[in-house]
């Protein structure tokens, strides 16, 4: 025994490190116990012996310096993870630290929410303070004998065989454990199902060597019927791609497969909508943390009337995807499922993007500006907006607005609205910043602009503060309305508006309260208003499931723009066919049923029956719109075909 008291290092490493797994489910309040957990702490006994190989190699002095150190490294990265989790809902990835140095503009809310996590933050660092107080001075730090690092050498190797048998042994479905540690990547359910320490393990392997999600092409099935052949009048959203000629001169296999799955598809229709607002001049804009809660007759009168005398959606979601904040603002845009492990915003830019607004309108004559009221350059705006065929300001390269934090939407409308509005047609984009976190009337300069407005609300502070804070939307909204309105051209002035993501920084307690009940989470947290909306319209209700995913193809129809709908990941809500609203961890929603890929439920809507194999086709199709929308940005695929 004596012998061995060297390898007390290694034993403690391994505690320590299931200590810290466990830590992080309980503060990020994830199930612990379960096969997700056994995964986890089989890899982190793993990695525990093998810290304890690499930083035992020395003498007495170093091993116990490096050993400190890889307690340290672990304390760090468990530590920053639970914070970045407790801001934006998710986990960082390596790919975001690397491009990640602006994210220390917002240093104060770091602070601020490093601080409400204190308590983890200290139970965190428990293995190191405990190790540096006490366990360095009492356990041996000598260089092992060989025999006994062949012995933590072959522990370490069972853990390791241990936890990959125990993943190939489970379910091999979509963001099973065996998916997510061979095919694919969702960082939320990697951390839950194969645990923090093997997350980042993955996606640092798989950065450096340059994986993309291996999802296997799924059988070619049409999203809805074949178009009758009886009926030729009927017209479809399709661009004179002939796919035949591709296949047949294609030398490259994977752009071969890519052909022949958009040849298979189904085009939508076009419909009693199709060109309804022909040459219209089109304002669109990507709300920051713009929700449901945010509409108020008396608060916000021109969100209410613009929800309510335009299309109101009334089962439209803004889903959450996993890598950044500016994936929601990437989908809205392009019509595009982001792809894993990267900014997919930030790799568009070196790809053709033919079908986001600002391209198609430019190409027709339209005067085409984009506005962020933030730094310009900001997850790469400044290459991935131009890109887009947009003429693009932000904080720092022509946009002057006043430096608070957040910046004011009105003011951003107010000085830019003359250099577009008297050269029709045009098309205007906007990124707004109003109304981002932290809800504070202390650390958010809007809240406190428009504390005064929220006074007489029977809620708490932080769920006033958000409120206060969409004020500075609303009247953004007001001011640009009232301007249209002066010049005669608000009736020939298409206005869409979609939130980026369901406001993240609020606490559960404030979601419910504003919501006024508990709000469920796989779900209804990502329902919220579709804002379209042109001056003196009749107002429509319209109840099909839909999602942000089908704003690019919904508003392309409504302009009479040519656009191949094979080509995008969403579907104009107008057409006729079967709606599917797809979430990042792949659960779905259309008129006939919803799935919910996390407790594994399937049900269907009241009255409704479906065939036996109905999931089974959705989720086939929906693992096809991740696939090929990654391969798009992978391969530049829309230049190889438009030409």
């Amino acid at each position: 025994m004596k012998k061995a008291k060297n390898i007390y290092i290694g034993i403690y490493m391994v505690f320590s490190l299931i200590y810290m797994e466990l830590i992080l489910r309980v503060a990020t309040s994830q199930s612990f116990i379960g096969n997700g957990f056994f995964i986890a702490a089989m890899f982190v006994s793993f990695y525990g012996l093998t810290a304890y190989l690499l930083t035992s190699m020395f003498g007495k002095r170093i091993n116990s310096f490096l050993s400190t150190l890889m307690l340290m490294f672990f304390w760090l990265l468990f530590s920053s993870q639970l914070v970045y989790n407790k801001i934006f809902k998710t986990y960082y990835t390596v790919y975001s630290v690397t491009r990640g140095a602006k994210v220390l503009e917002f240093w104060q809310d770091i602070i601020i929410y490093t601080t409400r996590s204190i308590l983890w933050i200290i139970l965190l660092s428990l293995p190191l303070t405990l190790y540096i107080v006490y366990f360095r001075k009492r356990i041996s730090l000598k260089r092992p004998g060989f025999k006994n690092r062949a012995v933590v050498l072959a522990f370490a190797l069972i853990f390791y065989v241990g936890a990959v048998f125990s993943i190939n042994l489970g379910s091999k479905d979509v963001l099973s454990s065996y998916d997510l540690y061979y095919k694919s990547t969702d960082q939320i359910m990697s951390v839950e199902k194969l645990g923090l320490a093997t997350t980042m393990r993955l996606d640092l392997q798989r950065m450096i060597s340059g994986w993309s999600p291996v999802i296997e092409a799924p059988e070619l099935e049409n999203e809805e019927n074949d178009p009758p052949e009886e009926k030729p009048s009927i017209e479809y959203n399709v661009m004179d791609i002939d796919f035949d000629e591709l296949i047949e001169n294609e030398a490259n296999e994977e752009l071969k497969e890519m052909h022949e799955y958009f040849a298979n598809l189904n085009p939508t229709q076009k419909n009693e909508y199709t060109g309804i607002y022909e040459g219209y001049n089109l304002i669109l804009i990507t709300a920051e943390g713009f929700s449901p809660y945010a509409v108020h007759e008396e608060v916000t009168p021109t969100l209410y009337k613009m929800v309510n005398k335009g299309y109101n959606f009334t089962n439209f979601y803004t889903p959450i995807w996993g890598v950044s904040t500016s994936d929601g603002e990437y989908v809205a845009c392009t019509g595009l499922i982001p792809k894993s492990g990267v900014w997919s915003f930030t790799e568009s830019a070196k790809i053709d993007m033919p079908f986001v607004m600002g391209n198609q309108l430019k190409s027709l004559g339209y005067k085409t500006m984009a506005y962020h009221n933030h730094t310009y350059d900001y997850y790469n705006r400044d290459k991935s907006h131009p890109n887009m065929g947009y003429d693009y300001k932000g904080v720092g390269n022509g946009l002057e607005v006043k430096k608070v934090w957040p910046a004011s939407d009105l003011e951003m409308m107010e000085v830019t609205i003359p250099e577009f509005i008297e050269e029709e047609p045009f098309h205007t984009y906007y990124m707004t910043v109003s109304g981002h976190l932290r809800y504070t009337f202390t650390g958010n300069s809007m809240a406190a602009k428009n504390r005064d407005l929220v006074q007489e609300l029977e809620y708490s502070d932080d769920a006033k503060a958000y409120i206060a804070c969409q004020i500075e939307l609303d009247r953004a909204l007001e001011h640009l309305l009232a301007e249209l309105e002066e010049r005669g051209m608000a009736d020939k002035t298409l206005i869409a508006i979609s939130s980026d993501h369901y406001p993240y920084g609020l606490e559960e307690d404030a979601l419910n309260e504003l919501a006024g009940h508990k709000v469920e989470r796989d779900f209804e947290l990502y329902k919220n208003h579709f804002i379209l909306y042109v001056d003196g319209m009749e107002p429509q209700v319209i109840d099909k499931p839909a999602s942000s995913l089908d704003i690019i193809p919904t508003i392309s129809n409504m302009l009479g723009l040519e656009f191949d709908s094979r080509l995008l990941m969403g579907r104009d809500i107008f057409a006729p066919g079967e709606p599917l609203v797809i979430f990042s961890n792949r659960s779905f929603i259309t008129d006939k049923a919803r799935y919910n890929s996390r407790t594994k439920e399937f049900e269907t809507t009241e009255g409704i029956n479906v065939s036996d194999t109905y999931q089974r086709r959705i989720q086939n199709i929906i693992n096809a719109k991740f696939y090929y929308s990654a391969k798009i940005l992978e391969t530049d695929y829309y230049s190889k075909i438009l030409k």
